[in-house]
């Protein structure tokens, strides 16, 4: 049964150029390749804010720096928004993700599947490529389930989902069994709250294992 993506999802994916008889590596972008919390602390603290290293979640851990009060869940998310409006720029790459990928891409096709507001689609593409990560860009909205589920219907090829979420994980592991999929996580200070995600099939916080998890897949797949 086919699997619906949103719609302003679909429009994006309608218009990729997919070889069929490539393997395919869909990742995420924040703290995958590009290390978020470290810029968003930042931010935070040049806005009176600061983040409580507690648990994997931004809401109920920032909290104002003048009285230690939290900040609604409203009002996270309105700080996220003024971030990737004026700071998305100081997003520094992930160690080792450019060159894993550039060795990963004469196997496979890659494509950086995020959960990003479209308005900030194209700068984050030019962000991803000025550090070496070429790749095309989809904007995601909600589950990665379905997208991912679009990309397994029409490939019959090895299919590898990457991120950090591991509520992600769970989607895709529903609508997209097939997929090998990565739990990974960048921020050391994050990646301490989790083990692996339930729904995943392997827990790697470097692009080095995660590039020798693929390349042995693939190989053991005869690809």
């Amino acid at each position: 049964m086919m699997i619906s993506t949103h719609p302003n999802v679909g429009d994006q994916l309608a218009m990729l150029d997919l070889d069929p008889a490539k393997p395919l590596i869909l990742c995420d972008a924040d703290e995958v390749l590009l290390a978020f919390m470290a810029a968003f602390e930042r931010f935070l603290h040049s806005c009176g804010y600061y983040y409580m290293w507690r648990s994997y979640a931004l809401d109920g851990n920032v909290r104002r720096r003048a009285d230690g009060s939290e900040v609604s869940k409203g009002q996270v998310r309105g700080l996220i928004e003024e971030f990737y409006a004026d700071h998305a720029a100081t997003l520094a790459p992930v160690a080792g993700a450019a060159e894993a990928l550039e060795r990963l891409s004469t196997r496979v096709g890659i494509i950086v599947l995020t959960n990003l507001w479209r308005e900030h689609l194209e700068a984050r593409q030019h962000q991803l490529a000025g550090h070496g990560l070429p790749y095309p860009v989809i904007s995601n909205i909600g589950s990665k389930g379905p997208p991912v589920a679009w990309f397994a219907e029409r490939l019959q090829t090895p299919l590898y989902f990457i991120d950090d979420s591991p509520r992600h994980h769970s989607s895709v592991a529903r609508d997209a069994e097939r997929a090998v999929r990565i739990h990974f996580v960048a921020e050391r200070r994050l990646s301490g709250f989790l083990g692996p995600a339930a729904d995943s099939h392997y827990r790697t916080d470097t692009w080095t294992s995660a590039r020798q998890v693929i390349e042995r897949d693939l190989a053991a797949k005869g690809y």
